[in-house]
């Protein structure tokens, strides 16, 4: 990017919020790549030249068309909170960050538009001022903005009840600006939505989102304790399929990583398999009645209004789990799994044994409560991870890669025409987080 007119590009954003610092621009450069000992070699020295925090769709417009201008790449930020390398600029150039964003266009029973960076979980604090909520949120809720949550997530607490992002009716509008000579403001609805859902941002900067809402139950937090992991993940499995039972976490941990969940090591003995959950108060004592049946033991017990002091146990689920335990051993790292089957679950924990510790998240499939993992896996070397993988594929589990910042390398495994053909419609020159979508470097290398 040497030859770039930075100067130029400065005076015509001027009357934006920009930011050139050199620690800031490292910060706003990086995400939690270094989960992964693989991308944290690939990712480490990649920096921004600008940082942009446009306040509205106006200065979205004109960012875009400045860098279409001077012909450099521009990579869409929220908080930064994933874990792939989403957000990473591979090529330089202008990190758009959307955090300034935050407004909520509108907020009833059902449905919410909201700009791309409100905070999830400021949002959430308004909407159950009416009964209602996100439908998901990542462990990152506290910090992590819807837009983000789009552009870069997949599923996370709620994805028990309603699926992932990329379920039909999870997103039901977005609004974005493309990068054409003249660049333009799009809606898409309905299912036209998938065109950026999940794509990283390559082929569209979201501005805007409509989003559909949840019932606000009042949720009590629990942790259940287990001599056995099976019996801990039959039991998790067990209520995922109790459809009477409202529930939106369900969160199985084989030991020893509840030994890396410090700040709960009072509810958490030595030697005992963990479930961490969010029930709703309404339905305690059939969940109570579930427990006996499979011979746990609440050791931990939060009411709704208890839960919204201090940490939620969100925190110490999903993604959390990897940060607590890499905290303590910088060592782990982590593959994101869905075993589909309990027998696949028991399959694996008896082959690799603590090399691959089991941590289910249980979220639906189709219809069907499935287990899904975020294994902690003992590092040595990338051709040993890559063994873990390929055993896992050969026994029918499904690997979301996540030790790859390329879009289709890493859970979906094929290239969505559909998103090809919006970019080349919307980004021609290939200027939006470029490196990221494999359709569109092997087509520049086909052209």
């Amino acid at each position: 990017m040497s030859a770039t007119n930075w100067p130029s590009i400065i005076s015509e954003l001027a009357e934006l919020e920009i930011i050139t610092d050199a620690v800031q621009l490292s910060k706003l450069s990086l995400d939690y790549y270094h989960f992964s000992p693989i991308l944290s070699k690939k990712l480490n020295n990649k920096r921004a030249n600008l940082v942009v925090r446009p306040v509205n769709e106006v200065e979205v417009l004109k960012i875009a068309q400045t860098c279409v201008k001077y012909q450099v790449p521009l990579t869409v930020r929220g908080a930064g909170t994933g874990n792939y390398g989403q957000c990473i600029p591979l090529e330089g150039g202008v990190v758009l960050d959307t955090t300034k964003m935050n407004q909520i266009r509108s907020l009833e029973p059902g449905l919410a538009c909201v700009e791309a960076g409100v905070k999830m979980a400021a949002f959430d604090k308004k909407a159950r001022e009416i009964g209602w909520e996100l439908r998901m949120a990542p462990s990152t809720y506290r910090t992590a903005t819807i837009g983000g949550f789009i552009g870069g997530g997949s599923a996370g607490m709620g994805s028990i009840t309603y699926g992932q992002l990329r379920d039909r009716g999870n997103l039901q509008a977005v609004r974005v600006v493309t990068l054409e000579d003249e660049p333009r403001i799009l809606e898409l609805r309905g299912d036209d939505v998938q065109k950026v859902n999940h794509a990283y941002g390559t082929n569209g900067i979201i501005t805007e989102l409509e989003i559909p809402l949840a019932p606000a139950y009042p949720w009590v937090e629990l942790i259940v304790i287990f001599d056995q992991f099976m019996r801990a993940a039959r039991f998790g499995q067990a209520l995922g399929d109790s459809d009477g039972i409202v529930k939106k976490l369900i969160t199985i941990q084989a030991w020893p990583i509840p030994s890396y969940l410090t700040a709960l090591e009072d509810y958490l003995p030595q030697g005992k398999h963990a479930a961490l959950l969010m029930i709703s108060q309404y339905d305690l004592e059939p969940f109570q009645n579930l427990v006996k049946e499979y011979g746990g033991e609440i050791t931990y017990q939060k009411t709704a209004t208890e839960a919204t002091k201090g940490s939620s146990l969100l925190e110490f689920t999903w993604n959390h789990t990897t940060l607590h335990a890499r905290s303590i051993d910088p060592n782990l790292t982590y593959l994101q799994t869905f075993y589909f089957t309990l027998e696949r679950v028991e399959q694996m924990y008896d082959y690799f044994g603590e090399e691959a510790m089991i941590h289910l998240e249980f979220l639906r499939v189709g219809g069907k409560a499935i287990p899904a993992g975020l294994q902690l896996i003992r590092f040595t070397t990338e051709e040993r991870l890559n063994e873990i993988i390929r055993y896992h594929e050969e026994q029918g589990a499904g690997i979301a890669n996540p030790h790859t910042y390329i879009l289709e390398d890493g859970g979906r495994k094929v290239i969505d025409p559909e998103q090809l053909a919006f970019k080349e419609k919307v980004d021609p020159y290939g200027l939006m987080n470029p490196g990221k979508m494999r359709a569109w470097l092997e087509r520049a290398v086909s052209v």
